[in-house]
């Protein structure tokens, strides 16, 4: 490795500016994936973000990389090390979901791992979840807690927690995610990321055709727009990008869908891209969404997912005693009740298919509190409580449309603050050059 290239300076580059790195000759894939796995080893003992390590096969595929790379292959991931949620399948390798249930080694890869690989893309390892992705925290019995990177004190986040922590740190410049309920976009608030959840169905879930009845999508934790585009170019196949937008009508709301107190510190962040976005030229108004049966159909078909993913694994007494009361729920809701859920769904996704008051975008906070503390909800309260932490979430995977987690700037006590922009199914593109416009946070960094 080129000794211009500091270790800091390399593991905070980016995917594309890693790609760039190793196209020009500057760094081997395998002096990047080198060290990635020197930085797991010296600060993931505090941060708990790995599950496993796939040290023979990445370093495998890393040489494979600088092979390719030597003959002018181009694949726009090639060498790049990746990681990837622990719920997602990868050949070889068991994925228990966060739990300690014995659950087999897959057969195949998931089609997102799949596309990876096909890129070019060297897959480190898997990343650490909650039990069967439940929580807005990313703590277990069998896994352990995980930490931010920003304050150790405090949750990353979840349920993609562990792909958030790590990408933060610098252990790699990405990592998968899924979102049932606000996963992306919750650890990406918590650890200053940018976090996309996209359009229902616009990235595949196979070998799932759903999950979660249709709650439940996959993307990627990345610290910049051009590399979150650069992945969900890769994971799906039309063509997103980020242009100058024009000047929009946004409808931004600080109202929860549910009872759930907002901290002043989140307010103020809202209130200053507000003006912000007013400053780039757009037209800002203050609405609200009619949030009517959203909470209802959310619990129904989150419960209902959660214990379809709890009876279906080898041993689902090998689970929390707050994992096996959210399936006691979801069972007791089958039937009737989804029914009703799913008539609530149609409703709110006709009439939540357009922002309020005519705009183009809704902008809301992202979280209603600071990054909570880590270990601080325990048992079968956590269903009672976690969701007053992320009331702002649930809503768009009940209606599918896309929700984009940004930066906005840190708390007094140096913590990550975020605001949420949602838009009409399929304006990907659309959200994504709005957040390129007030990107100004691609330079910070936890002090680890």
């Amino acid at each position: 490795m080129t000794t211009a290239l500091d270790e800091e300076t390399l593991a905070f580059a980016g995917v594309v500016g890693q790609r760039r790195l190793l196209a020009a000759r500057q760094i081997t894939a395998v002096e990047l994936l080198e060290t990635c796995l020197r930085r797991i080893e010296r600060l993931d003992t505090r941060l708990g973000a790995f599950r496993a390590l796939f040290d023979d096969s990445a370093h495998q595929e890393a040489r494979a990389a600088d092979a390719a790379l030597a003959a002018g292959d181009e694949r726009p991931l090639l060498g790049v090390p990746i990681a990837v949620k622990d719920s997602m399948a990868v050949a070889g390798h068991s994925g228990t979901l966060g739990t300690g249930s014995p659950e087999p080694a897959a057969h195949h890869d998931s089609e997102i791992v799949r596309r990876l690989r096909a890129a070019g893309a060297v897959i480190i390892g898997t990343t650490k979840l909650p039990e069967l992705a439940l929580w807005p925290f990313t703590e277990s019995r069998t896994f352990g807690t995980t930490r931010n990177p920003w304050d150790l004190a405090r949750t990353s986040g979840g349920s993609s927690g562990g792909s958030a922590a790590a990408v933060a740190a610098g252990l790699v410049a990405a990592a998968t995610g899924s979102d049932g309920g606000g996963s992306i976009r919750i650890p990406a608030a918590c650890c200053g990321l940018v976090g996309l959840k996209p359009t229902r169905d616009l990235v595949s879930l196979a070998p799932h055709t759903e999950h979660w009845h249709g709650l439940s999508v996959a993307g990627v934790l990345t610290r910049s727009v051009e590399d979150t585009l650069l992945l969900l170019n890769v994971l799906q196949d039309t063509r997103l990008e980020a242009t100058e937008p024009g000047r929009l009508r946004i409808a931004w709301s600080d109202k929860t869908p549910t009872p759930a107190p907002v901290a002043p510190e989140v307010r103020a962040a809202l209130r200053r891209v507000v003006g912000r976005l007013h400053d780039l030229g757009h037209d800002l108004v203050h609405a609200d969404p009619d949030y009517r049966g959203v909470q209802e159909s959310f619990v129904v078909t989150y419960t209902t997912g959660a214990a379809d993913d709890l009876d279906a694994l080898v041993d689902p007494a090998l689970t929390e005693a707050r994992t096996r009361a959210v399936g006691a729920v979801g069972r007791r809701l089958r039937g009737k009740p989804f029914a009703r859920a799913m008539r609530l769904r149609a409703a709110a996704t006709e009439r939540l298919a357009r922002p309020p008051a005519g705009a183009d975008l809704l902008l809301t906070p992202t979280l209603a509190t600071l990054p909570p503390m880590a270990e601080s909800l325990n048992g079968v309260k956590t269903l009672a409580l976690a969701g007053r932490r992320v009331p702002f979430t649930p809503t768009w995977n009940v209606t599918g449309q896309p929700a984009l987690s940004v930066p906005a700037g840190l708390s007094p006590d140096g913590v990550p603050l975020a605001v949420q922009l949602i838009g009409p199914a399929h304006s990907e593109s659309l959200l994504l050059s709005v957040a390129a416009q007030l990107e100004d946070w691609t330079d910070r960094r936890p002090s680890l």
